[in-house]
């Protein structure tokens, strides 16, 4: 069996391994797609958190069936679907409350062990989440935009309230997805001018600001200028992260869907007087899968703007490292196994 192997930052390598052997309560998948994240790119150069290599990157999955244990979900082989990477144990706090994503021991496919980019896969039957209806390419972008609809969950945003969006990767951007299908205000924050357009163009947005220009004080000729109800940080920035926490609202909630491994920092006064509500969004959970499929099914959500390339694997190794710098133009690369 082939498999792309990162075996240090900078270095991918084509190799093979044997077929993984089926298991009760699993099922052997046939790769087709795997979506190219930050995660991903982060990895390759040596800058992802809680990363070890050598390693079999991809998580962003969209699959076939080709043998499966006895399950209750009514699963066999032929069916496509989507992976939920966020493998739990099932036993702990988190995990007994429903909790999945923040299971004490969970196992990202592609970051803790070993992921998509392979020709085949074992995973958990309960992990998989099927459609008769969706594409293979949409079936591999369920996993991103499922983490946007479980940070706008997260927050309880409703209609008429004012969401801002900082940072606009492909989270961020899932984020302004799913608080535009919520019916909220949304305005969104970048320095990159390519993605601010698409924001405009693609989602709907009803404002962008350019982050290199001082925002917060245009923050403050908006919503009245009260401020808005929703901060979503979607960077990974300390800095921003730190100063998001200005922006919000009386009464407002913050939800911190990027990771950094540094301090975050602010007044508690500041923090007291205004009741606000600071939130941390990680992952998802299958609720928020079952979710993304079920609205993609109905046209919610279109997906072929998000996908900027579209390469087979047998051209990854030479092309990778031309995505890590993220040029104009460029949000996500979809690999055809």
């Amino acid at each position: 069996m082939e498999k792309i192997v990162l075996e240090k930052p900078g270095s991918l390598v084509l190799g093979t391994g044997p077929k993984p052997e089926l298991s009760a309560g699993h099922a052997l998948v046939r790769i087709h797609r795997v979506g190219v994240c930050g995660t991903d790119l982060h990895a390759f150069l040596g800058k992802q958190p809680y990363f070890r290599y050598p390693r079999v990157l991809g998580h962003e999955l969209g699959v076939e069936i080709i043998a499966i244990s006895d399950n209750e979900k009514n699963l066999w082989p032929g069916m496509l679907c989507a992976v939920e990477p966020y493998i739990n144990c099932n036993s702990c706090i988190a995990c007994r409350h429903g909790r999945t994503n923040c299971c004490a021991d969970l196992q990202v496919l592609g970051v803790h062990t070993d992921g998509g980019m392979c020709e085949q896969l074992k995973v958990p039957v309960d992990k998989l989440h099927c459609s008769e209806q969706l594409s293979l390419d949409q079936l591999a972008m369920v996993e991103p935009l499922s983490i946007g609809a479980h940070a706008v969950k997260r927050a309880q945003l409703i209609p008429d309230e004012t969401a801002l969006v900082i940072g606009l990767g492909p989270i961020g951007l899932a984020v302004v997805q799913f608080a535009k299908l919520a019916g909220s205000k949304v305005i969104a924050v970048d320095i990159r001018p390519d993605r601010l357009e698409f924001a405009d163009k693609f989602l709907g947005v009803d404002l962008t600001i350019s982050g290199e220009t001082t925002f917060e004080t245009k923050m403050k000729t908006i919503n009245r200028g009260e401020g808005p109800n929703v901060v979503f940080d979607a960077t990974g920035n300390p800095s921003s992260m730190n100063k998001s926490i200005e922006l919000v609202a009386p009464g407002g909630r913050l939800i911190f869907v990027g990771l950094h491994q540094e301090e975050v920092c602010f007044k508690d006064d500041e923090f007291h007087r205004r009741e606000l509500t600071i939130l941390a969004s990680r992952n998802s959970t299958a609720s928020d899968f079952i979710n993304v499929i079920s609205l993609m099914e109905k046209g919610c959500i279109q997906i072929n703007p998000w996908i900027t390339y579209k390469v087979p694997y047998e051209k990854v190794i030479d092309k990778f490292s031309s995505w890590v710098s993220r040029r104009k133009g460029f949000l996500k690369a979809m690999i055809q196994w």
